[in-house]
């Protein structure tokens, strides 16, 4: 086996591993991406903050800042739902030793 040979065929996996590394790596970036997208929906902020995360070095950290210390605006429609229907205060409890169930 000649020497030629041999190196075009380190190239070549050597390529196939670069290749395969770089599709996995994006593979990975969407996914993140799309998880901090449901959480940012879920919380009540607009979904596209979460390309924050393409920022390097400090996208994520970010994004965590904004979730960790900001007022979620799913709060105030919470409160805003709760506060025009105000539940009564459940029954009390009976007291212990009797066979009474609430109904």
């Amino acid at each position: 086996m000649d020497n030629s040979s041999t190196d075009s065929a380190t190239a070549g996996l050597i390529a196939g591993g670069v290749i395969v590394y770089c599709l996995i790596l994006v593979v990975m970036v969407a996914v993140f991406i799309w998880i901090y997208w449901r959480i940012f929906q879920k919380a009540g902020y607009n979904g596209a903050l979460a390309l924050l995360n393409l920022m390097p070095g400090f996208g994520s950290l970010i994004c965590i800042l904004i979730l960790a210390f900001g007022r979620w605006p799913i709060e105030d429609q919470l409160a805003a739902a709760s506060a025009g229907t105000r539940m009564p205060p459940p029954p009390p409890a009976p007291p212990p030793g009797t066979s009474v169930t609430s109904p």
